[in-house]
């Protein structure tokens, strides 16, 4: 059976959803319900760190309008603090508040449990390594492609090579 990149994007993808309904749940054993998993993702890409709007897109890969409004429903709700800069009112730093990182705290517990069982001998670590290997090389290649505008071959891109034969 050949596995091609279009399968693992969906496999991806469906992941995500079942880990955002996995968000969910824990949000209910936590008794939280003004926040939703895409504003917990955001939490967790700020994590220590103080942030641009910008770097936390860059970092996250969220779309800008629903970034901008989940943003702001976290501050409303007390988990981040945006402190707007003095020199360009349009930009912002992002952190989390002691709300933001009691949640944080609270969900990476069940997470260590989760962790916990689907780890639980070598091999299996060692199969959630090979994994992530892969979907980085993956992303590493497509961030490639998209930003030379040609195949990446060994490292380096044959986008000359794609346009000398047209």
């Amino acid at each position: 059976m050949t596995v091609t990149h279009l399968e693992l994007a969906n496999t991806v993808e469906r992941i995500y959803r079942r880990f955002a309904d996995l968000l969910r749940v824990d949000l209910i054993r936590l008794g939280k319900d003004d926040i939703s998993p895409a504003q917990v993702a955001l939490l967790f890409t700020i994590g220590e760190d103080e942030l641009s709007v910008r770097d936390l897109l860059d970092r996250g890969h969220y779309m800008g309008s629903n970034a901008s409004y989940n943003l702001k429903q976290l501050a409303e709700s007390g988990y981040i603090e945006r402190q707007v800069m003095a020199r360009d009112r349009r930009s912002a730093r992002l952190k989390l508040t002691k709300k933001g990182h009691e949640l944080c705290q609270a969900l990476h517990e069940f997470h260590e449990e989760y962790h916990d069982a689907l780890t639980n001998n070598l091999e299996d670590q060692q199969e959630m390594e090979t994994a992530l290997r892969t979907l980085r090389r993956l992303e590493e290649f497509w961030t490639q492609t998209l930003r030379y505008g040609g195949v990446p071959i060994n490292g380096s891109v044959a986008a000359q090579e794609a346009r000398n034969r047209r």
